[in-house]
């Protein structure tokens, strides 16, 4: 289980013209650096496509990135944003690291995903010290981290008091009392242990959590799709997802196996090479190759199908991006603007693992 908290500077002035941003949580035990996040509504600002008509979604001044709330919080987070899982501090260079933040920041995101048991606490480090380097302003983009994994002693990990300063709830509400923070969410916890850290924060009036982090993708729908949207609605919890591309599996790259470059060939991730030879697997695989002739007809890549995909869910403010190299992330970047509800219902036949809420299973 794991927490996220965002981390800001103090100064949280804003100018009258621009609106705050947002920031989102992160899976495990994390939390969240986040600076206040800033975002003109121009005249591009319009509502979201159908499925988000209670979202309000906008697009940049500058660029042609679409924002949109976290949860039913006042932040602002770009729809797309980059994480550092696998890649910084690991699988590329730190040049390619600083290349990868300057074209997503230079292309509207806000949103910077981290953690501090990502290469060992590299990951956290590359992202600072580029940040550092840029001298962008800190109001204008979002940081989140996550804790849980902290170190190998048994003081060094978990959400105790020793590693969080408090207990989960308690820890979070001084956190942004003290101004290091502004909101705070969970990632990868269950509705059930969402709900009670909500019930916990409303009993002894302390500050609940406003998002979940979890992960999203064709082949991992229900909690994003049947849980988080309830959640959402009753107590304004958004979404901010992870493997919209299934760990590089809907790019195609496993059809003819497990290529040397590829992430299943790094050592430590013998467990996806397993799953992408793994019966179900080669069944993805199958489902994967009409998928791409479905990109083919609409004009798009497979990768960008799959991002917009995840974007039309209910209650998702964010999609998080995992890329190595900037051909990757400019072609994520430019996924469909919409997808209408026709291309929507063609993926799930094809799919056909469609969840089902508890209301439609009783009607």
């Amino acid at each position: 289980m794991q927490v996220s908290f965002a981390c800001t500077e103090h100064n949280l002035k804003s100018r009258s013209e621009d609106r705050l941003c947002g920031l989102r949580t992160a899976p495990n035990g994390n939390y969240m650096s986040q600076g206040s996040v800033k975002t003109r509504e121009g005249p591009g600002s319009r509502q979201t496509p159908q499925g988000h008509a209670h979202m309000k979604e906008a697009i940049g001044r500058h660029t042609s990135m679409k924002y949109r709330n976290l949860g039913k919080s006042g932040l602002r987070v770009s729809c797309l944003g980059l994480g550092t899982w696998v890649t910084f501090g690991s699988q590329i260079s730190d040049e390619m690291a600083e290349n990868l933040m300057a074209i997503a920041y230079e292309n509207g995101v806000n949103l910077f995903d981290t953690a501090e048991v990502y290469a060992s606490g590299r990951a956290e480090i590359t992202l600072g010290n580029i940040i550092k380097k840029k001298g962008w302003r800190r109001s204008s983009f979002v940081i989140t981290t996550k804790i849980y994994w902290g170190g190998q002693a048994e003081t060094e990990r978990g959400l105790s008091r020793k590693h969080i300063i408090e207990e989960i709830v308690r820890a979070m509400t001084f956190v942004i009392n003290q101004g290091m923070a502004m909101y705070w969410g969970t990632s990868r916890w269950s509705a059930m242990e969402i709900m009670e850290a909500y019930s916990v924060a409303r009993q002894f009036n302390l500050i609940p959590p406003v998002c979940e982090q979890a992960e999203y993708h064709y082949f991992q729908r229900d909690k994003v799709e049947v849980q988080l949207p309830e959640l959402y609605h009753k107590i304004g919890v958004g979404a901010m997802t992870w493997s919209p591309l299934a760990c590089g599996l809907i790019t195609g790259k496993y059809s003819d196996g497990v290529p040397e470059c590829s992430r299943a060939a790094m050592k430590g991730y013998q467990w996806l090479k397993e799953r992408v030879n793994s019966e179900e697997g080669r069944r993805q695989l199958a489902k994967i190759k009409e998928l791409h002739l479905l990109a083919d007809r609409l004009g798009c890549t497979a990768a960008q199908l799959a991002i917009a995909w995840c974007l039309r869910s209910e209650g998702v403010s964010s999609v998080l991006l995992g890329v190595s190299n900037t051909d990757q992330l400019l072609e994520n970047l430019g996924i469909l603007s919409q997808m209408n509800p026709q291309t929507i219902t063609e993926i799930d036949a094809l799919l056909g693992n469609k969840p089902h809420s508890k209301k439609e299973s009783r009607a």
